[in-house]
């Protein structure tokens, strides 16, 4: 089962830019590979990320077969006000990952 874990701080100054990390467990089989009975292993990998604040994009980008095993982000964004990060990991089979981390700006 795949599993997010987000870090950034609980708390920002007005306008400081922080750094976001993120990642998901996830084995993100490139459909290239096969079985011990020969079959193709099926494509499944995490080809969508977004991070959004208070329902404006800060982040996204799209993956692709290159990528491996347990996807891991890092970014920076700048906190204008206090609200929550929404992050979303979109998987080949339909399956929406979500996570949501509140920020305080002091």
């Amino acid at each position: 089962m795949s599993r997010p874990r987000v870090s950034l701080p609980d708390t920002a100054a007005p306008g400081e830019i922080i750094t976001i990390r993120a990642l998901i467990s996830h084995v993100m089989e490139n459909g290239q590979r096969r079985d011990s009975s020969g079959e193709v292993v099926p494509r499944r990998i995490i080809h969508r990320f977004t991070c959004d604040f208070n329902g404006e994009p800060v982040f996204a980008c799209d993956l692709d077969t290159a990528i491996a095993a347990n996807p891991y982000f890092e970014f920076t964004a700048k906190v204008p006000e206090s609200g929550t990060f929404q992050f979303e990991w979109h998987d080949d089979d339909g399956s929406v990952y979500t996570d949501e981390r509140p920020i305080t700006v002091t």
